[in-house]
């Protein structure tokens, strides 16, 4: 049989330590997550970090180092398409990116297992563990400081509702006051409301702008013969 022929104890006792160092390693990364009650857990976390040694193992013993560094090159582009399985959009809300990097992270600690660098398999596991909980609290710390909006770097938009037989004036005027307010402007786009009114949108280079600047715009504008509304919007840009 080929198994007997194949079978050496040494080689089968190295992989076995180095699968149960990503055991146990996955296990403690992965209790962290089940703790948190996130979408990838304690066994999802295990699996990735066992899985991604043995792959890695298996490619060492059958073409060395030469295998490895194949092998570990389809580990990393793979778990990318498990992790994006976790990641949901909420409408502009994103979740599951933390996860989805946990188990990514995860599979170079199986990487580090399988080519039997167990220093490095325990240290990037530490790096893990303390990236998802010694720097929760400072994460919480910043987010509980107010957001200034006007030095936010975001998308801005200025809508104004017109009449549309004034259209034309409106959008030039528009332009021409974004402009002396310093404000550079992407587009223009008027969009068809009803039949006696249209919208003008200006868009914005994506910047910083400050309310007040944007509000003095929107007043002016609604001064303006047939405008019925004028406001300004902002969206956080990725």
């Amino acid at each position: 049989m080929q198994f007997i022929q194949s079978f050496d104890l040494l080689s089968f006792l190295d992989s076995f330590m180095s699968l149960a160092v990503a055991f146990v390693l996955g296990t403690l990364i992965g209790a962290e997550r089940q703790l948190r009650q996130r979408s990838a857990g304690l066994r999802t976390v295990v699996l990735v970090c066992v899985g991604a040694a043995a792959f890695v193992d298996i490619g060492m013993r059958l073409w060395e180092h030469e295998g490895a560094v194949r092998i570990i090159s389809y580990v990393v582009s793979g778990i990318g398409f498990l992790g994006a399985g976790v990641i949901m959009k909420e409408g502009v809300n994103v979740r599951g990116l933390n996860t989805a990097a946990t188990l990514w992270a995860s599979a170079a600690v199986g990487a580090c297992a399988g080519v039997d660098r167990v220093a490095e398999a325990a240290m990037v596991a530490a790096f893990i563990l303390a990236a998802n909980t010694l720097l929760r609290p400072l994460v919480n710390f910043i987010n509980r400081i107010p957001i200034d909006e006007g030095a936010a770097e975001a998308e801005y938009q200025v809508r104004v509702g017109v009449e549309v037989d004034h259209v034309d004036t409106l959008r030039d005027a528009l332009s021409s006051r974004l402009k002396a307010a310093k404000y550079p402007v992407a587009k223009v786009a008027v969009v068809d409301r009803s039949e006696d009114v249209s919208d003008v949108v200006a868009t914005l280079v994506s910047t910083t702008a400050k309310g007040r600047d944007l509000d003095l715009v929107t007043q002016e504008l609604r001064r303006m013969p047939g405008v019925r509304h004028a406001q300004w919007s902002a969206s956080t840009t990725f």
